[in-house]
């Protein structure tokens, strides 16, 4: 069975959601509020917008604005969390919302309108909206924490291993895989092959 846009899209998320906490599992406590400068957002302050957003987005997400009256946008990027357990706390409840949210979709839901600030979008678009900004912000989160780990262990094929990593892909058969395949459990639970 081929992928649908919705299983294909929750993999991605699922997939930059691992590399914060792959990320996390690498650094100490204290460099989750790590600031480069006072202009400069930590790991605590983007995982607080990441959750505002979430939780904004898509709490009730079909039937109320994207953008709600409850959230203060502006105190997630105050540094007031206390320690690496209130972060990953908030990491994980966002990223609850988010993803049962998008598992509880039909393909025939990415037509309907939802608005976000009274723009509105096809779910697909809002949907895609985010595909661009959770992992702009995983980015951040992956760059401070390699900034700031006492030993890195490469996200990604290590330096100086491009060769062997694509000798052992070219040594497959052509198959239809999604990239994430080997990285996240969710095609396994749902099936997807």
């Amino acid at each position: 069975m081929e992928a649908s846009y919705l299983d294909s899209v929750i993999r991605q998320f699922e997939y930059y959601k691992s590399l914060g906490e792959k990320t996390f599992s690498q650094i100490s406590d204290e460099k989750f509020f790590w600031q480069y400068n006072e202009n400069s957002n930590s790991i605590a302050i983007l995982v607080k917008h990441l959750w505002g957003n979430q939780m904004s987005r898509w709490t009730d997400f079909m039937n109320t604005d994207g953008e709600k009256e409850w959230r203060d946008r502006d105190a997630e990027f105050e540094n007031n969390l206390n320690s690496k357990e209130e972060v990953l706390k908030r990491w994980d409840e966002g990223w609850a919302v988010f993803l049962d949210t998008l598992k509880s979709l039909k393909e025939e839901d990415l037509d309907k309108t939802i608005y976000i600030r009274n723009q509105g979008h096809s779910v697909m678009e809002a949907i895609n909206r985010q595909m661009a900004h959770y992992p702009y912000h995983i980015g951040q989160i992956v760059f401070i924490g390699k900034m700031s780990a006492q030993n890195w262990n490469t996200l990604s094929i290590a330096k100086g291993d491009s060769k062997a990593f694509n000798a052992a892909k070219f040594s497959l058969d052509k198959h239809q895989e999604h990239f994430t395949e080997e990285f996240l459990p969710y095609s396994k639970k749902r099936n997807l092959n």
